[in-house]
């Protein structure tokens, strides 16, 4: 096993023991508002803290960025570690059981290790850069979907980018009558996770963060996943806009995609 993939594992493991105890008392957890629509809990920060915690205890001079406490920086530039600790706050905060902890490596601007972990059904779903990608030691491979008939697609709203809201509508409106259905989970680590395994044909949402899609951006690849921007470049993590799927699946959601676009999602 890559080293760094044990410490990651070790960390979405110690995260989600954190969040499963705080899910039975939901009552006392805290909850703060960082935006328009865009929450924090307690748990969020003291997940992240355990995750950090533990990458420190092995990796002390790498950089960690986080969703909640920012760059935390290592004197040590190759290595980044992109984390979210909680991906699916409003889910968690509502009672909704879909929700995932997310870690991905980086090393020198490239992706090399990702984990993402539902601790609700205990699934972890791993990848090492080359050597393919596993739901608790399962290989998993996408869908082999030639075209939209019949598949399921997965999406999230634009809730943190409403300014888009008619451009995704338009999409959603060209999407919707040629497959056979879609689905908005609530937590775009595990809807990267899911295409990955062949539970989704495809997957697409604007404005996600890096820690969004760091970990779900390499299992789908190392699954045999295409994964793109809006155009079809390979800009997702800058821009937040990402398209996922079997190689097939990617190129016509795209296709859809690419007239319907406005001028924010060009970029």
């Amino acid at each position: 096993m890559h080293p760094m993939l044990t410490i990651a594992t070790r960390a979405a493991r110690a995260a989600g023991q954190t969040i499963m105890r705080a899910y039975t008392e939901l009552d006392k957890v805290e909850v703060d508002s960082k935006g328009l629509n865009d929450f924090v809990t307690s748990v969020d920060k003291e997940a992240e803290a355990t995750i950090t915690y533990q990458i420190r205890k092995s990796y002390p001079d790498h950089t960690i960025v986080g969703e909640e406490a920012g760059e935390n920086r290592g004197t040590n530039k190759d290595y980044v570690w992109i984390v979210d600790p909680l991906d699916g706050t409003n889910n968690f905060v509502r009672g909704i059981p879909h929700f995932a902890v997310s870690i991905a490596v980086q090393y020198k601007g490239k992706i090399e290790v990702a984990v993402i972990y539902d601790p609700v059904r205990e699934e972890l779903f791993t990848a090492v850069r080359g050597q393919g990608a596993k739901l608790n030691e399962f290989r998993l491979r996408v869908t082999g979907v030639n075209e939209l008939t019949n598949t399921v697609i997965g999406t999230g709203f634009p809730f943190k980018s409403r300014q888009h809201t008619e451009t995704y509508m338009n999409i959603l409106g060209e999407v919707f009558p040629v497959c056979a259905d879609i689905r908005r989970a609530g937590s775009a680590a595990l809807d990267l996770a899911y295409v990955a395994a062949g539970r989704l044909d495809g997957f697409f949402e604007i404005g996600l963060k890096p820690w969004d899609i760091a970990a779900g951006d390499l299992i789908c690849r190392e699954s045999g996943g295409t994964v793109t921007d809006f155009t079809g470049n390979h800009n997702y993590l800058a821009s937040g806009n990402v398209v996922a799927g079997s190689p097939k699946v990617t190129s016509e959601l795209v296709k859809i995609m690419r007239p319907l676009l406005n001028e924010g999602l060009k970029r």
